[in-house]
């Protein structure tokens, strides 16, 4: 009776603290990404010119050496200053959140070593990506700023005093952590449903929308910077988002589906979850082998040269199978398909002008080695060309996040035969189960 007679709370602080934690981790993500892509452009600008020159010793040891310079960065911060920053922070934010303390996982300290790691492992080309540090950098965000004091800084704010407790901490932490998801997938629903699903184990309907809101704040934020700037060079086009730089599988129209195609869908099911099981397997069986080599280290430094030395041999491979693997195989034509006929033409992009050429290759796939070829210009809407292609340069010669979007562009089926997918699929299956766990701040939210 006496709840019932109390003044309902307009919760306008709560609103606005969500707000400000999904800006503040939209910003944190729009850092990263643009970061990460000021170190790849240096590491692949020179790299492309030394292989358009026929010199891959000198453009091996260019990349070798970007790549490892940044992945022992990232793995001495996190070896030297401060281990809980390591991994993808996603287990012991998650335990957090469901009762179990668990020590120097949040701090201004984590959250620097952690943004630092994540962007200079990710820069330097290992298989790993950005969205389990963000997730956990996110939750770091959230528990921080609604508290507003650190032992660190040794500060304590005189405002939001009221959050101060475990059961507001819990619930920005997983706002946060939700806004992190946002961040980096760009997709707010997805980081609702993480939260929902995944992080929070108490959930109120109030809590929901206060969290939907800061992931909408979250993915606005990094969207609306990231459209204007690349690599921290303004390009003009603030706040136009572009649908094929922020949408992987971008589906303009319905399409008559069989029966039959289910079958298909089954098949890739199946192997999707075989390949999780094999992931998942064999990464135990190796975070089994690291922790008993380094346990058989007796002095610390001793174990610290291990760390950092596993992640530049990771880092050597990489670079290795990046310049050479493309040398096996040969160059492809560009195909451009008449949609009224079953004959493949080789034609050049430019033909995406005509409406009549549905099936066709993108224009920013990797040339690598392959001739430049010739370009005839037919008439104001048809181009020719015998320009080519490499495949699997196309795959390993660039940021996953712009293979991924190669391999979910649409109408470009004919651009990757089976052959290279197959090769890259078991190569970065290998190398992605054994960096997941190093000494580098990383994290396989899903091993794509």
């Amino acid at each position: 009776e006496w709840l019932r007679q109390q003044p309902a709370r307009l919760d306008w602080d709560r609103w606005l603290m969500m707000g400000i934690i999904g800006f503040v981790v939209g910003i944190t993500g729009f850092l990263m990404h643009q970061t990460i892509g000021v170190i790849a452009d240096l590491k692949w600008d020179r790299t492309y010119e030394y292989v358009k020159e026929g010199n891959f010793g000198l453009a091996w040891v260019w990349l070798a050496s970007i790549g490892i310079g940044f992945a022992i960065i990232s793995s001495l911060l996190v070896v030297l200053f401060h281990l809980p920053a390591g991994g993808s922070g996603m287990p012991e934010l998650i335990g957090f959140l469901n009762g179990t303390l668990i020590r120097n996982i949040f701090g201004v300290k984590t959250a620097i070593i952690k943004f630092l790691s994540c962007v200079c492992a990710v820069g330097s080309g290992l298989p790993i990506g950005p969205e389990g540090p963000m997730i956990h950098l996110g939750g770091l965000i959230g528990g921080g700023l609604s508290q507003a004091k650190s032992s660190l800084l040794s500060f304590i704010l005189p405002i939001f005093g009221r959050f101060r407790n475990p059961e507001d901490e819990r619930n920005f932490i997983s706002a946060g952590a939700g806004a992190g998801v946002s961040a980096a997938f760009g997709a707010p629903v997805g980081g609702l449903l993480f939260t929902m699903e995944e992080v929070s184990s108490f959930w109120s309907l109030k809590h929901g929308w206060m969290t939907f809101f800061c992931c909408m704040t979250s993915t606005f934020t990094t969207d609306l910077f990231n459209s204007a700037f690349d690599g921290f060079r303004y390009t003009g086009d603030f706040g136009a988002f572009k649908s094929r730089r922020y949408i992987l599988f971008e589906v303009k129209k319905e399409i008559s589906l069989n029966i039959l195609a289910f079958l298909p869908s089954l098949l890739i099911g199946l192997i999707g979850g075989l390949l999780g099981g094999l992931f998942t397997f064999l990464n135990l069986k190796i975070a089994r082998s690291r922790r008993r080599l380094v346990g058989y280290a007796k002095a610390t430094w001793l174990k610290n040269v291990i760390r950092v030395s596993e992640v530049a041999l990771i880092m050597i491979l990489t670079s290795t199978v990046s310049i050479l693997l493309p040398n096996g195989f040969g160059c492809t034509p560009f195909h451009c398909q008449n949609a009224n006929t079953s004959s493949h033409s080789y034609q050049g992009p430019l033909c995406l002008r005509g409406e009549q050429y549905k099936i066709h290759t993108e224009p920013e796939v990797i040339r690598y080695t392959c001739p430049p070829g010739m370009t005839r210009n037919v008439s104001s809407t048809v181009f020719f060309t015998n320009q080519s292609y490499n495949q699997v340069a196309s795959l390993v010669s660039l940021q996953g996040e712009d293979a991924i979007h190669r391999l979910f562009s649409r109408q470009t089926y004919l651009q990757f035969d089976i052959g290279p997918l197959a090769t890259v699929l078991v190569i970065y299956f290998t190398l992605a189960c054994w960096t997941a766990g190093s000494a580098v701040s990383s994290g396989l939210v899903v091993p794509m």
